[in-house]
């Protein structure tokens, strides 16, 4: 691909601007998208997990958001080598990452997440707990191995989500991200399909979104005022690409404003593709109508520098460096705030940097060989 030198200085100059989120200053537009790495035996990160976010802080990324943690409730999660976010030696290899990433420039959020019906009886890393869910349906629509979840379920997770936010500022985080998206727990109450509830937590988009409401308000009210709280959601879910919460803009803002008025400071809108309009009638994409309908900052992301279907990329298929001017156009637009990048940072650690100091064609393809090794 070739970048001319004045494509390449607007992206610099456009990417390089500073943003607020609450009380948080995010250095530049660039964000770091959050992707599971499974290298943390016993669910500690350790040197190279502080290395890895530490390098792409040192190259220009403003934001970090980890890789998903799982909160302190024994059905959040499926493996062992997965970070979490509770237990003091795990907590103790976090706050390292914290300061490492602050002392390469960058400002870091953790991920918070409990997957729900996706976990598998047995699994660990506490193979004793069920898998809990809305209504104990799977994804795919199957009852899988698990029960839908009690009053007492509802508070613990509630719990274990404040406890991690009040945790994350304690040791020295700058915000948090609730993982709200991709057909996990959040995202099974949010969706009308895994939530068939008949109390106060299912039925309507509104009554749907009352769990993650909750959530929100739990972790506001635990962490100081100006602490950041993010929200990442998305229309598609693993194994159901097709999936929408919402078909039209007013469905959308059903779902958005009690997230709004809970707390929420900041949107990140995932999506596949950062470019394709999420509804007939306007180029907005996800993140630009979650701006639009909130009035909040939004993250977007999906496929940002690189082309190929990013699901398949995860599956071994390499991809192919793309252009951004479409991106920088949007920015210009103020369509969204900040940039997450996936697969291309995955890829090269340096690629902020690359494009902040005007050197594209040093840009590297994806090769999934990088899901092997934290480099």
């Amino acid at each position: 691909m070739t970048v001319t030198a004045s494509a390449a200085s607007r992206a610099a100059e456009i990417l390089s601007r500073p943003v607020a989120l609450n009380g948080l200053t995010v250095p530049n537009r660039i964000a770091m998208a959050p992707m599971t790495r499974m290298f943390s035996p016993n669910g500690v990160p350790g040197e190279d997990v502080r290395s890895y976010y530490a390098r792409r802080a040192a190259a220009g990324v403003g934001l970090i958001v980890t890789e998903g943690t799982y909160v302190g409730h024994a059905s959040a999660g499926q493996s062992d080598r997965v970070p979490r976010f509770h237990g003091g030696e795990q907590l103790a290899g976090w706050a390292q990452v914290a300061e490492a990433v602050h002392e390469a420039g960058g400002t870091i959020v953790p991920q918070l997440w409990h997957i729900g019906m996706v976990r598998q009886q047995g699994e660990p890393p506490f193979a004793d707990a069920p898998a809990v869910g809305p209504s104990g349906i799977r994804v795919d629509g199957t009852e899988g191995t698990g029960r839908a979840m009690t009053r007492g379920d509802l508070d613990d997770v509630i719990g274990a989500f404040a406890e991690a936010a009040a945790a994350a500022e304690r040791i020295g985080f700058d915000g948090v991200e609730l993982h709200g998206a991709h057909g996990y727990l959040l995202d099974q109450f949010l969706w009308a399909r895994t939530n068939r509830r008949t109390d106060a937590y299912g039925g309507d988009p509104v009554a749907r979104t009352k769990f993650a409401a909750e959530i929100v308000a739990a972790v506001r009210a635990t962490v100081s005022p100006d602490f950041p709280v993010i929200f990442r959601y998305s229309q598609w879910k693993q194994e159901a690409y097709d999936a929408r919460l919402a078909e039209t803009p007013d469905e959308l803002e059903a779902i958005l404003a009690p997230l709004a008025a809970a707390g929420v400071d900041a949107f990140h809108a995932s999506t596949r593709r950062y470019w394709v309009p999420e509804f007939d009638g306007s180029d907005l994409n996800l993140a630009g109508w979650t701006k639009k309908l909130t009035g909040r900052p939004t993250i977007t992301v999906g496929s940002v520098g690189l082309d190929g279907d990013f699901e398949r990329a995860f599956q071994g298929e390499g991809a192919s460096v793309q252009g951004i001017d479409n991106l920088l156009d949007r920015l210009e637009r103020d369509e969204f705030d900040l940039v997450a990048v996936g697969r291309a940072l995955l890829q090269d650690p340096q690629w902020a940097a690359k494009v902040l100091g005007n050197r594209t064609e040093e840009l590297q393809p994806y090769d999934a060989q990088a899901l092997k090794s934290l480099s």
